[in-house]
């Protein structure tokens, strides 16, 4: 068996270990065309914001100052990915009003963060996500901003209102701290509108939502709920909610019991998870099952178990990752009808109002593909919304790339296929021309899979 890789970066960005070095730019701030009247932008609704003139926007100009975390990334993409770079603009970080205090990110310990970057040389058009998992506003820098900042775009990225393993502790009544998301996201593109207006001289042209995991699911939400402000998205494995199931808390609990020795391999199969993800198990049994469960659970039913994970999910790494014993017998059927309504007030309908490209791997073993994807194509086709909609399932794909690095022979990294996929979004929105029908993009045996995708081969 291959050693468990992983489990210190998760460590460190659950625990907020994170370092910045200064508040330094990463190239000259001249002052010169490309910041011009910088300090006349203004974020709507933003109660505090922190306006910078960089000469370049991308983590390869950024890393190890304050204007990116490169921590809290890790884990999401291949070494050996190749990023571009030399991107001069102007960056505004700043956090809208909010009462929660989970954020540590520049000191401010303060929720509801975002960046901002508005490059030099200017396509129109606006790129908006979300944080995954709960992560903060920089942590898919390399993954989207880096890609869409070099074609043009202008990106705005948020922390979602709430962060880290303690979410779950934001809000009044179960279900607040994930809606809470949602009003997040749409806030952070309202008011990017705006700013992208003052810098330009005009609103964008066009505006993507997109986004991994939680982000993904925020990316579905957005274009169901709010198609109004947007073309189109790009959904990177979103996490499935639906009142009655399938969601995270009909999915997880048998892995749990499965780690207490109340549940067999044949169980988690008939649970949905693929056969040949087998050998991805052991990490997610010590990095990802117990911890989601829990917390998840917590947000949507606390009165389940008070007491696990109680008031935090942990003070210490072990404790974070430990899996609470009670979920192993936990029925999201037989609860309350309350916790269904906590979950209905962030429920997924499949009523897509703009046209959506979704991807997935087949190995994923935190979302599996047969609970989730799967079944919100499902969804969309039920609604009638099927010319909308293109589903690819990236064979070898698992929820997060940085596995790749363990596992080369059995995996392949989704970013590329995600970069092809948000190419086949803007010729479908802007020139027309429709993507592949829907399919399996195959795991290649050669080439550069780090780096390369074609959605039909």
């Amino acid at each position: 068996m291959r050693p468990i890789r992983g489990v210190p970066l998760l460590a460190a960005l659950l625990t907020g270990l994170t370092v910045l070095g200064p508040a330094a730019p990463a190239g000259a701030e001249d002052g010169g065309p490309s910041c011009a009247r910088q300090e006349r932008l203004r974020v709507p609704g933003a109660e505090r914001q922190r306006t910078a003139c960089l000469g370049d926007l991308t983590t390869a100009g950024l890393a190890g100052t304050a204007y990116t975390d490169m921590a809290d990334q890790a884990g999401l993409s291949a070494k050996g990915t190749r990023n571009p770079s030399g991107v001069p603009g102007i960056q505004i970080d700043g956090y809208f009003p909010d009462d929660s205090r989970l954020n540590a990110t520049h000191g401010w310990a303060h929720d509801s963060q975002f960046v901002i970057r508005l490059p030099e040389h200017w396509n129109g058009g606006l790129v908006v996500t979300g944080a995954p998992g709960t992560r903060r506003q920089y942590s898919t820098d390399t993954l989207i901003s880096d890609h869409v900042l070099a074609q043009g775009f202008a990106y705005a990225a948020t922390d979602k209102g709430n962060t880290g393993p303690d979410f779950f502790t934001d809000g009044r009544q179960p279900g607040d701290a994930v809606a809470e998301w949602n009003h997040r996201v749409t806030e952070l593109t309202r008011a990017a509108k705006q700013a992208v207006r003052q810098r330009y001289g005009h609103a964008p042209r066009r505006t993507y939502m997109t986004g991994i995991s939680n982000a993904g699911y925020l990316t579905r939400w957005q274009l169901e709920n709010r198609p109004e402000l947007y073309d189109g998205g790009v959904d990177w494995e979103g996490v499935l909610w639906t009142t009655r199931g399938p969601n995270l808390l009909t999915s997880l609990p048998v892995t749990v019991a499965r780690s207490f020795g109340q549940a067999t391999d044949d169980d988690l199969v008939e649970a949905g998870f693929a056969p040949g993800s087998a050998f991805l198990w052991p990490y997610h049994e010590k990095a990802y099952w117990g911890l989601t469960q829990k917390i998840f659970r917590a947000e949507f039913d606390p009165s389940y178990d008070p007491g696990c994970p109680g008031t935090t999910a942990g003070t210490t790494v072990e404790q974070i990752l430990a899996p609470c014993a009670s979920d192993a017998a936990y029925d999201y059927a037989t609860r309350p009808r309350a916790v269904q309504r906590a979950v209905a007030k962030v429920a997924l309908t499949g009523r897509i109002g703009k046209p959506l490209i979704t991807l997935h791997g087949d190995l994923d073993t935190l979302l599996p593909i047969a609970t989730d994807s799967d079944v919100y194509e499902e969804m969309i086709d039920a609604r009638g919304r099927d010319r909308l909609h293109r589903y690819y399932t990236v064979q070898g794909g698992t929820h997060t790339d940085g596995l790749y690095d363990t596992y080369p022979d059995r995996l392949r990294p989704i970013l590329p296929c995600y970069r092809s996929a948000f190419a086949a979004l803007t010729r479908w929105v802007e020139a027309g021309t429709a993507p592949p029908a829907d399919r399996t993009i195959a795991r290649p045996a050669g080439g550069d899979p780090v780096n390369s995708c074609a959605l039909e081969e």
